[in-house]
């Protein structure tokens, strides 16, 4: 038994940004039909539940990848601004002024970029994990207004990452 789950978490870590690229795919795109308020309706649609049910999971999962991204000091290269070293960001930005696209890796444009988005899809999931649990009480409609926000600052980074993707595709094939 505990093999088996060891199997399917290798699995599921192996795969971890392709199950999050699925999973955010679908709870933004299908995001217009979700009609929930201070709780889950009793006649909820189907598309409700796969919302809150599929979000709840893939809160964890964007946890886990923050924390997998992360460990043995690797969040150096997502979060280098925190300890006060700009120097490949800052050289990225000017890159980009004149017309040179930025290098994939290390502690520039790109992985910055990234690592803001891992904080906002954890924030995304843990303000709809407290709105799941503070449903019918008062707070609810509180962590509703969060979750909605932070939602909204996960998909520009999804926009975002998705134009520095193609430009970083793009240069690779032009190399």
């Amino acid at each position: 038994m505990v093999a088996k789950l060891n199997k399917v978490l290798a699995i599921l870590l192996a795969h971890l940004h392709v199950w999050i690229v699925s999973c955010c795919t679908f709870l933004v795109c299908t995001s217009p039909w979700i009609f929930i308020g201070r709780s889950l309706r009793s006649h909820a649609s189907i598309w409700d539940y796969l919302h809150v049910y599929l979000g709840l999971f893939c809160a964890v999962l964007g946890m886990l990848f923050l924390v997998r991204n992360t460990l043995q000091g690797k969040w150096h290269l997502y979060f280098g601004w925190l300890m006060g070293d700009w120097a490949q960001l800052k050289q990225d930005i000017v890159g980009i002024t004149r017309g040179k696209l930025p290098v994939a890796g290390g502690k520039g444009l790109f992985s910055t970029v990234e690592g803001i988005g891992m904080l906002l899809l954890v924030a995304t999931g843990l303000t709809g994990g407290a709105w799941f649990v503070y449903q019918d009480t008062a707070m609810a409609m509180e962590w509703r207004a969060y979750h909605q926000i932070f939602a909204q600052a996960f998909i520009i980074f999804l926009i975002i990452h998705i134009v520095l993707a193609a430009t970083h595709i793009i240069d690779f094939i032009r190399q």
